[in-house]
């Protein structure tokens, strides 16, 4: 079993809708709404304003994030979009940087909680790319005692495949984990464990770092 964030997973999700209801903040309210989804629905909707933006200009006008947002089905009405779009469109140029939105709607992490996810890329980035791999997962974790390998249903690839993809966005799964993509998907995980110290526990046992 690959380390289990599928619980932490859900706890997320159910705190996240829950705290739904008491904020008033446009830019909590959206990030709680990706939240409820999971750790990957930050970077889901990253993933949509990437689809959308055609000229590769990294940079959307308030109608492509309005676009956005709805497909990606996030409940929200004109009044907190535009909120929402001032806040980020800091010098007021009528377009936001996405990436730059996307590291504003994370959650906030402290330095050890970002080192130590670190740590435990670099463990599994063996060759020293900076994006993790099926080659590099070959060196680090053995497959064959993943129950799907052992009754058949999967070869090798497709257990390192399926791990991969956790860390990946649902709509767009290319078997390669940025450092990025790692600590989107790690800011979701953070997000439900109250403290540092829990967190590191954590993610020293899952990768025993």
């Amino acid at each position: 079993q690959m380390p289990g964030t599928a619980r932490h997973d859900r706890e997320m999700a159910i705190q996240a809708k829950r705290n739904l209801s008491k904020t008033t903040d446009p830019v909590e309210r959206l990030r709680l709404q990706c939240l409820a989804r999971g750790s990957a629905g930050i970077k889901g909707l990253g993933r949509v304003f990437r689809v959308m933006d055609d000229d590769n200009s990294r940079t959307l006008d308030f109608k492509e994030f309005v676009k956005g947002l709805n497909d990606y089905a996030v409940m929200i009405d004109k009044e907190e979009a535009q909120e929402i779009f001032r806040i980020f469109d800091k010098d007021g140029s009528g377009t936001i940087d996405f990436d730059e939105f996307l590291v504003t709607l994370r959650p906030p992490m402290s330095n050890a909680r970002k080192e130590i996810i670190m740590q435990a890329f670099r463990k599994l980035d063996k060759t020293g790319d900076g994006v993790i791999t099926i080659e590099d997962l070959r060196g680090v974790y053995n497959a064959k005692h993943h129950p799907k390998y052992q009754n058949g249903d999967w070869t090798e690839d497709q257990v390192f495949r399926a791990f991969l993809d956790n860390f990946d966005s649902p709509y767009d799964k290319d078997g390669k984990v940025t450092t990025e993509e790692f600590m989107n998907y790690y800011a979701g995980v953070s997000a439900s464990i109250d403290t540092d110290v829990y967190f590191i526990i954590m993610m020293k046992n899952a990768w025993k770092l």
